[in-house]
């Protein structure tokens, strides 16, 4: 028996990005396989507004990105472009931001913790 699930990850429906118990302005997500009580393990699907901020956080797993579109920039000033694949270590800490809006493809394995 196959059990596999297709996303199209151009059309979806996305939510109000709520992983830290409150929704975070101009982030909503839509997640595929992200299990936050099973560890905060799995993949989503990240839109963020333009001008959007994640809260500041820390990694406590890795999390991987890809950039699908826009940009996404962390507060050194380096720029995350499509096509990009981003790596944040566990002990990471950071908040990106975005100018124009950005969709990103997330793999989580471990829940971030804000600060």
């Amino acid at each position: 028996m196959i059990k596999r699930k297709i996303t199209d990850i151009y059309n979806l429906k996305f939510k109000p990005f709520d992983n830290y118990g409150k929704e975070v302005p101009g982030m909503k997500w839509h997640k595929i396989s992200y299990d936050k009580e099973n560890g905060g393990s799995g993949t989503y699907v990240l839109k963020m507004e333009p001008g959007a901020k994640s809260l500041f956080h820390e990694h406590t797993g890795f999390e991987e990105f890809l950039v699908l579109e826009g940009e996404l920039i962390d507060p050194d000033g380096q720029i995350f472009k499509p096509g990009e694949l981003i790596t944040f270590q566990p002990g990471s800490k950071h908040s990106s931001y975005t100018k124009n809006g950005c969709l990103l493809l997330v793999f989580m394995r471990g829940i971030n913790k804000p600060i």
